[in-house]
């Protein structure tokens, strides 16, 4: 149990961390992660506004005045919990969670969201029948976890718009005896929420730039991109995560580099949009003429050139994920383009390829993202072929160790199996 000055500077290097994070994703895993650590609370959740029919662009946000709430819901998108963690072996995640809210009085945080108040609740089975909202204990039920201590509270802007909930839950004294949230805790949390909301809402705005650039691509390939570059972000950042703990990586470097390859990962096929439509819509297998594929594999090369003049890691990574995506593990002549001046090419000319790269020339990010955008790819439908069963596509990816991808990221895409399997069913269930 830290004290006064332990929480406070505890709240004070948090919130410098955090202005370092640029995906909207990261950052709401790392508020809920700081958040539960300042209160000493055991588990929680952070839920983000969305609309009922998810749209290529950001949309969570919304004023606390709008009272017309029918076309929008909160989704859990983190959970954590130390109690349920301690439970699997080292190294391993909590299984994947997704579910819905309805924005209304009825839940703990549906009345957060839909009045903008902060509830502390001492006993999440002891609440006022008077109250409108219940405790839904149906997680606890399927988990055999018992809910105490609850803390709810709205992630509100200084503008009065409100972004999510973040729920913590299990307040926990210096004997780790379950306890209310105390009134300094509640205040800790509720400064600390205000000042990350603002770095909140500028990562919403980052996300937004890099959804309108997947919309752009999605106008000219609707069947193909969608959730498709979302589901491959996730994947990746799945990937990555499992090969850093295989290979030791230093937490500060995991995060650093996982916060830019979220975003870089949305960006690998941008350069789709410099591909005709006779090209880029034909059916069929075997779809292409030699020609033709050449001209296709130019995607890499035009996506590449968006990046160009890099201001950033995150552009530097997209760059390299753009261009090195398709380039094959074992330096095959079937991976593009290869070591080439990208700069040079012309769009809607077909590509000519370089030297082959092959190894760890290819960069770490290119080469997650080749086995999330090749899985993905085979278990989805597309205008030249039906999807895969999930479980075939595992085994291709398998069949491909050391020849199309990296056999120590190829393991670590095996071993989260699970993870990518609920992430997959989480992005059907969204679409329908």
């Amino acid at each position: 149990m830290i004290g006064s000055l332990e929480k406070l500077q505890r709240l004070f290097e948090a919130e410098r961390l955090l202005n370092e994070i640029k995906d909207t994703d990261v950052l709401l895993e790392r508020i809920l992660t700081e958040a539960r650590a300042i209160a000493n609370a055991d588990a929680g959740s952070i839920y983000v506004i969305e609309e009922k029919q998810p749209s290529s662009i950001l949309s969570p946000v919304f004023s606390k005045e709008d009272s017309v709430f029918k076309d929008k819901l909160l989704r859990i998108k983190y959970a954590q919990n130390d109690t349920q963690h301690k439970k699997l072996s080292e190294g391993s995640k909590s299984p994947y969670v997704y579910f819905t809210v309805p924005i209304t009085k009825t839940s703990i945080s549906g009345y957060c969201a839909y009045t903008g108040q902060i509830l502390n609740i001492a006993n999440a089975y002891e609440i006022d029948p008077d109250k409108p909202y219940k405790f839904n204990s149906s997680t606890d039920v399927s988990t055999g976890y018992k809910t105490v201590s609850v803390l709810s509270l709205p992630l509100v802007t200084s503008a009065g718009q409100t972004l999510g909930v973040l729920q913590i839950i299990n307040a926990k004294d210096s004997d780790g005896n379950i306890v209310v949230f105390s009134d300094d805790a509640v205040e800790y949390v509720k400064q600390f929420a205000s000042s990350v909301t603002q770095t909140l809402e500028h990562t919403y705005l980052t996300g937004n730039m890099i959804k309108r650039m997947q919309r752009m691509a999605e106008f000219r390939d609707p069947k193909e991109t969608g959730t498709h570059v979302e589901r491959v972000s996730d994947f990746s950042i799945e990937i990555y995560d499992q090969w850093a703990l295989n290979h030791k990586i230093p937490k500060q470097e995991i995060l650093r580099f996982r916060d830019i390859l979220k975003i870089a990962a949305k960006c690998h096929d941008l350069g789709k949009v410099g591909i005709s439509d006779t090209i880029l819509k034909k059916p069929g297998p075997g779809r292409f003429t030699a020609e033709e594929r050449a001209v296709m594999m130019g995607h890499t090369c035009v996506g590449a050139k968006l990046f160009t003049q890099p201001e950033s890691e995150i552009d530097e990574m997209a760059r390299d994920v753009a261009l090195h995506h398709h380039e094959w593990w074992n330096g095959s002549e079937e991976g593009y383009p290869g070591k080439i001046d990208f700069m040079s090419y012309e769009i809607g000319s077909p590509v000519v390829k370089g030297e082959p790269m092959k190894g760890e020339e290819i960069p770490l990010s290119a080469r997650i993202v080749a086995i999330a955008d090749v899985f993905d790819a085979l278990s989805h439908r597309r205008v030249y072929k039906e999807a895969w069963s999930i479980d075939d596509a595992f085994i291709e990816i398998q069949n491909l160790s050391g020849k199309q991808f990296d056999p120590e990221l190829v393991l670590a895409f095996l071993q989260v199996k699970d993870r990518i399997i609920s992430i997959n069913a989480a992005y059907e269930r969204m679409e329908k």
